[in-house]
């Protein structure tokens, strides 16, 4: 289900120009999500039709390069593959938003060639994901959707926002250690506004020199590793 659309992006997929395309629906539950018409079924709004999108995307053929699909979770809709096939009939490369609780399903895209660019959110270290996404969690298939990634041969990062109140500098300091040789890894600031959990907007959010310090202590795991 297509939530949302955004027609143009120089930010959403790296050195690309791009278009975004929003899912309904996740499985999560993360406090801090700014998405949370996207998230809560009772907030769905009226859906756009594939057709709309992929007739945009016609006419933007040698203008555009790149698709980048988010959500919600895009993993937990049964059509997503189908409609990455139709984007990438039209020459598009796609990016993929994934919170990476469905191996099965990215290993099918990766096998098919179907993702050009994947960005898993690390949402904490493993004792803490269950209270950070506010849901079940299936360790298992997250480690596995970070193995996976890592060995695709698809370009790829992984990302976690931080939250002073959430995440302490140990917590993701073992996030390092746990995904380490990750090509890319990015901290996110956390900016208080319109969350899934309102009383986030009062949440404590580490400043750049904090951040800049946790940086310094995790950067040579990483090829790459940066504050967002």
């Amino acid at each position: 289900m297509i939530g949302g659309f955004q027609k143009f992006t120089l930010i959403d997929y790296p050195e690309k120009l791009a278009c975004i395309v929003f899912t309904q629906g996740c499985n999560f539950r993360c406090h801090y999500c700014y998405n949370p018409d996207l998230v809560l079924p009772d907030r769905f709004k009226n859906t756009l039709r594939e057709e709309e999108v992929l007739s945009f995307l016609e006419k933007r053929v040698g203008l555009l390069e790149g698709v980048v699909i988010t959500g919600g979770e895009p993993t937990i809709n049964v059509g997503l593959k189908d409609f990455i096939k139709k984007v990438k009939d039209l020459s598009f490369l796609v990016k993929l938003d994934t919170n990476g609780s469905m191996p099965q399903v990215l290993e099918e895209l990766i096998k098919e060639g179907l993702v050009d660019y994947i960005a898993m959110d690390i949402k904490a270290p493993p004792e803490k994901y269950a209270d950070v996404v506010g849901a079940h969690v299936n360790l298992k298939d997250i480690d596995r959707s970070v193995r996976l990634i890592m060995s695709s041969g698809v370009d790829y990062e992984f990302r976690t926002t931080v939250i002073k109140d959430q995440l302490s500098v140990q917590d993701i300091v073992s996030i390092a250690k746990w995904i380490r040789s990750a090509k890319r890894y990015y901290l996110q600031k956390f900016l208080p506004g319109k969350t899934l959990d309102p009383t986030f907007a009062y949440k404590n959010t580490y400043s750049d020199e904090e951040l800049r310090s946790i940086l310094s202590l995790i950067k040579d795991n990483f090829f790459e590793c940066a504050i967002r």
